[in-house]
């Protein structure tokens, strides 16, 4: 008998991955992962969906999948989309290196599909049980703490997030004083989104997956729905919108 489900969103990212390993292991947790790869866990308490992609049809598909599998109210949903650089993107260092398809790839990844999910998510989360709603975000979208510049799409896709899920929260407050909104720094984990630009990060902050995503987990057991957006680090320090 499931108690409570958990809901993992972008489930084939290195901190996704190991926030599964981890979960899997709670007592009557239902654990429901969603990416764009098939993913092979086997565990009884797992249900895998894939996502051809996360256009708003295929996300609206993926949510009618999860209601009718859902056993148990969703206490917890991670959703780790993130997008800094592919085969044709990468951290733009000066204004000329800004293109317009680069900006509008990193912003509908970083912070238009998060927006998506937790629109058609809304129905399943508005209960009378708690939830964390975690989005990865990350310190570089803190406009206050911006002190280098660089990184123009990434920085501001997520700011824009950060602003996205204020209003969420300021909403929610409202309508829904179950849910707990929560954008999450992970710090720089060894990953491939981090692989190219590791070699200036020292030993000591350069984390496993495994460790982000326990120290995670920690932050959601702890956190208090309290109608308020929390924009923390790995640490659970505050960090400045």
């Amino acid at each position: 008998m499931f108690l409570q489900s958990i809901l993992i969103i972008g489930a084939s990212s290195a901190i996704a991955k190991a926030l599964a390993n981890q979960l899997q292991q709670q007592p009557h947790t239902q654990l429901i992962l969603v990416s764009r790869t098939e993913q092979i866990l086997p565990f009884d308490n797992v249900l895998q969906t894939t996502v051809m992609d996360y256009t708003q049809s295929s996300i609206e598909n993926a949510v009618d999948t999860i209601q009718e599998a859902i056993e148990a109210p969703l206490s917890s949903v991670y959703i780790c989309n993130g997008l800094l650089h592919n085969n044709t993107i990468t951290p733009e260092k000066r204004l000329e290196d800004i293109s317009l398809s680069s900006l509008q790839d990193v912003m509908l990844t970083n912070a238009f599909t998060p927006m998506l999910w937790i629109q058609k998510l809304t129905p399943l989360i508005t209960h009378k049980a708690p939830c964390k709603l975690v989005v990865f975000s990350a310190r570089v979208g803190s406009i206050s703490d911006n002190r280098l510049g660089g990184w123009y799409s990434y920085r501001a896709s997520k700011a824009a997030l950060n602003m996205l899920l204020k209003n969420v929260s300021i909403e929610f407050k409202r309508r829904a004083k179950n849910v707990k909104v929560i954008s999450f720094h992970p710090g720089t984990t060894d990953s491939q989104l981090s692989k190219p630009f590791q070699k200036n990060v020292p030993a000591s902050k350069l984390f496993t997956a495994d460790f982000v995503a326990q120290k995670l987990l920690d932050i959601v057991d702890k956190a208090e729905v309290d109608g308020e957006a929390s924009f923390i680090d790995w640490q659970g320090n505050k960090v400045e919108w």
